[in-house]
């Protein structure tokens, strides 16, 4: 897997050229604000010393995502993860104006489902535009960060596109508690990466704008096993192996079949019985006490955690 043709002898992004054993900081610019301040991507490129794979680590493509800025946050400050072989590509946050908005999306338009993106388009577009054009053309696999949104936290999981064998391996290797193929979305960032020819894997982990320690944990170490296998940071580092993922073979939502107050009674990624009771929703005068039950074995992916809920509400995300 990536043994020839490996990108990073050179790295050129925005007409800057880092060489092998360079590390550089580029900012590129994406808008201004009304106000007339200037809004930059800061994307940090560290080349090895000797060729190797390209990866691109990337947070923030939805802005609300918090967990994910922070995950990748972590990596690029810690100083005992530096890079001797291949190339790392860092964007802890993409999605600024989503940031600053506490928004998923940018402008109202979301950014992952505005791929391959214009260069005349809107600014979601234009974002879309050039994260393919400047960073994605150097890069031989990527790992995207996410979180669980609209109050759902996704337990630890890694997900890949079960058409393509490289994504899979590079699953096995990220080791996260939970695995699964997922298909492609149109015009999101994987499925034009596909297109490419370049494996993205996608880890969700958390939730929107909550920091969880161990997803970020979690992402982490997923993250150094990988780079340890392809020998681009330093054999001494030490990283947890992680008990052996669990790969789930089929998916589905539990949804409220009415409405009312739900309380949950078991924990994100636990495994559940059939007929074993996950939760119950209770109308607000306290007459009535719905129970919510597992129909087969199976595991906890992602669970709700708004406590308000109308009749077809996802209430659990299962897998089996």
């Amino acid at each position: 897997m990536f043994q020839k043709a490996y990108k990073n002898e050179i790295v050129e992004i925005r007409g800057q050229k880092i060489e092998l054993g360079e590390s550089k900081l580029i900012k590129i610019p994406v808008d201004r604000l009304p106000t007339g301040t200037l809004i930059e991507i800061p994307v940090y490129v560290f080349n090895g010393e000797e060729p190797g794979p390209t990866v691109l680590l990337q947070g923030g493509l939805h802005g609300d995502e918090v967990n994910s800025v922070e995950l990748v946050r972590r990596m690029l400050i810690d100083k005992s993860y530096k890079i001797h072989r291949g190339c790392v590509i860092v964007v802890p946050l993409l999605n600024v104006f989503g940031f600053l908005n506490l928004s998923r999306d940018m402008h109202g338009k979301d950014v992952n489902r505005s791929f391959p993106g214009s260069r005349k388009g809107s600014l979601a577009s234009r974002m879309a535009y050039y994260l393919m054009k400047e960073i994605i053309k150097n890069v031989d696999f990527a790992i995207d960060f996410h979180t669980g949104g609209a109050q759902r936290n996704n337990f630890p999981q890694i997900r890949f596109t079960p058409e393509d064998e490289r994504g899979f391996k590079l699953a096995k290797l990220f080791n996260a508690p939970l695995m699964f193929g997922s298909k492609l979305i149109a015009k999101s960032f994987r499925n034009e990466c596909y297109k490419n020819n370049i494996p993205v894997i996608v880890y969700e982990g958390g939730e929107s704008l909550r920091l969880e320690e161990n997803a970020i944990q979690e992402g982490i170490n997923g993250t150094l096993r990988i780079l340890k296998h392809f020998k681009m940071i330093h054999e001494s580092v030490v990283v947890s192996e992680g008990k052996k993922t669990i790969h789930i073979q089929s998916r589905k939502w539990i949804r409220a079949r009415v409405a009312g107050i739900f309380n949950t009674k078991v924990n994100n990624g636990a495994h559940v019985k059939k007929g074993e009771i996950l939760g119950n929703i209770m109308d607000t005068y306290g007459e009535t006490n719905f129970p919510v039950r597992a129909q087969k074995d199976g595991y906890i992916i992602a669970k709700n955690n708004f406590p308000i809920v109308n009749m077809g509400d996802a209430l659990f995300h299962f897998g089996s």
